[in-house]
């Protein structure tokens, strides 16, 4: 019988998430962050085990034949993914997981945890914020946000396997609505 519960955030790329998730943890500070195992480079700042786990192909591939996802899924190039030990521990233990994922990733976390999830989707307001969002972000070159806005209508295809769909017009409203929801869930 688990008690905890999984807090999963999806959105396109630009729409916000990650800054909403950095957000909800300093409003809930009992919330704990899952990290998620990649495959890309590491960025500068980046620490391994804090901000994601990274991976070689190698080990990754191992960790699939294992089953050891959750859920994972090939996003701009690389493998992303949620390893299944982390999301079922901190279920056991009632802890509140915040989940930072792809639409795809967190409609397989909802369908694996349906009792245990609430999931958000992060509507981007229009396609030029996102476009903005991105190269202002300055972490892409033209090449890999053009990548990124070209799966914008799949994401967005998405929303509707969510419980709750948040328009990103406003970082404050968007934060406060989505904080609102998990008070009462």
């Amino acid at each position: 019988m688990t008690t905890g519960k999984l807090i999963v955030v999806s959105a396109p790329s630009g729409a916000g998430k990650t800054t909403i998730c950095h957000r909800l943890q300093q409003a809930f500070p009992d919330y704990q962050f899952s990290i998620s195992a990649t495959t890309r480079p590491r960025r500068p700042n980046e620490i391994d085990g804090r901000d994601y786990f990274f991976f070689s192909e190698q080990e990754f591939d191992r960790k699939v034949a294992q089953n050891e996802f959750v859920e994972w899924e090939y996003v701009h190039g690389f493998r992303y993914g949620t390893l299944l030990a982390g999301l079922q521990r901190a279920l056991d233990k009632g802890h509140i997981l915040l989940l930072d994922v792809d639409v795809k990733g967190g409609v397989s976390i909802k369908n694996r945890f349906p009792a245990d999830t609430v999931a958000v989707f992060i509507d981007p307001p229009d396609l030029e914020t996102l476009k903005r969002r991105l190269k202002g972000r300055g972490t892409d070159n033209e090449e890999a946000i053009n990548k990124r806005l070209s799966r914008i209508p799949e994401e967005v295809s998405y929303k509707n396997n969510y419980d709750y769909v948040v328009v990103n017009d406003n970082l404050d409203k968007a934060v406060d609505e989505i904080s609102r929801i998990l008070k009462g869930a």
